[in-house]
């Protein structure tokens, strides 16, 4: 394992909440952005002692839509952490932003706040498949944000891509792929769309108001993902992840390779030594529990032997390296995956495939079986 520590700062704080989303997300709670802030100032506070040895590689400001703060107050938070936590110079700093909440303003002052890397939810260039996923956006706007943060300085840009909604053809799939690469990204994520049923559109797909994704049109659009952008250049490092060489994300790298990390805000999640715990959700709850001075856990788990080992397995097998052949039961379960055209052996590793990758999922289940 690398050495290390990810530091992620939860702003739950949306615009509108989408259907699909179902993150710890809110609109119409703009008025408790000041005090929110106040209280994450606070936490890392009572945190820091903890982690007072622990260098911090990373930093990843996400939600919610974390630019829905004036940029006075994400300056003020990120001055703040590094002054509270070991932040290392060279660290990468990343913030999530959706296009219609930036401008080139607002994106130089991330710069100056010493924010590297832009995180942007563009989700598709098909009008339709962003009304369906009530993106407020527009795919001119996405273009937009994205060469106001090449002119304020930004050299490491993501862009997030969802696939399978409704309203979603090959071809649009294909045209927001080829738009994306035009743009020249330095990394892209594209996650599959997934039906959560505590959603409004897990609500209407149970009451039959929408249709479920269809799972082999999605494994269609996984294809050409990996096809498209393999032509382009791009590693596909991660399940739902691909970069131009040295621009892969080292914050969520952390979480794949099992390093520790310290969550603060509303519903964050922290991991260290085999132990996971996570602050309450509600905002409201949040604030209430840091103003009385106390850390807002929520609860906690601690992995045994077996938690610890399947977990490995789930993360390194989403990653390119793969996982030592033992991990997987030996050299017969790995000759299997790879007669499957599931796996390859790469560098004295398993590693999955393309397709291994789409199953990855399933092939976890099989394994845990």
């Amino acid at each position: 394992m690398k050495p290390g520590a990810g530091l992620y700062v939860h702003v739950p704080f949306c615009l509108t909440r989408c259907g699909y989303c179902d993150f710890n997300t809110y609109a119409g709670l703009d008025h408790l952005r000041s005090p929110y802030v106040e209280a994450l100032l606070c936490e890392s506070n009572l945190a820091a002692r903890a982690w007072a040895r622990t260098p911090f590689v990373s930093i990843f400001l996400g939600g919610g839509t974390p630019t829905t703060l004036p940029i006075e107050a994400m300056v003020r938070l990120l001055d703040h952490l590094r002054k509270e936590f070991t932040v290392i110079a060279t660290a990468e700093v990343t913030s999530e932003a959706n296009p219609d909440t930036v401008d080139e303003t607002y994106l130089r002052g991330l710069r100056r706040a010493g924010v590297t890397r832009l995180s942007l939810g563009l989700q598709s260039f098909d009008p339709a498949v962003l009304r369906s996923l009530e993106r407020l956006h527009s795919a001119e706007s996405a273009v937009g944000a994205f060469r106001a943060a090449r002119r304020a300085g930004f050299g490491d840009v993501n862009l997030d891509l969802i696939y399978g909604a409704e309203g979603e053809t090959p071809g649009s799939w294909r045209e927001t792929l080829e738009r994306t690469i035009a743009l020249e990204p330095d990394h892209v994520s594209a996650y599959a769309l997934t039906i959560e049923p505590a959603t409004a559109l897990g609500r209407r797909v149970a009451a039959g108001l929408s249709p479920a994704p269809d799972g082999d049109l999605q494994a269609d659009l996984y294809g050409v993902a990996c096809e498209l952008l393999d032509e382009a250049g791009y590693e596909h490092y991660e399940v739902s992840n691909w970069a131009k060489p040295g621009r892969r994300c080292v914050h969520n790298m952390g979480y794949w390779e099992g390093r520790p990390y310290l969550g603060l805000g509303a519903g964050a999640h922290s991991y260290r030594d085999g132990r996971r715990w996570w602050n309450v959700r509600p905002p409201q709850q949040y604030l209430g529990e840091v103003g009385a001075g106390r850390l807002p856990v929520g609860g906690e788990e601690i992995l045994n032997d077996d938690e610890h080992r399947l977990e490995r397995l789930l993360l390194g097998l989403r990653m390119a390296e793969g996982v030592p052949e033992e991990w997987v039961g030996g050299a017969a379960r790995a000759d299997d995956f790879v007669a499957r055209g599931l796996a390859a052996r790469r560098a004295g590793r398993l590693a999955l495939t393309d397709r291994g990758m789409l199953l990855a999922n399933e092939l976890i289940l099989e394994l845990a079986g």
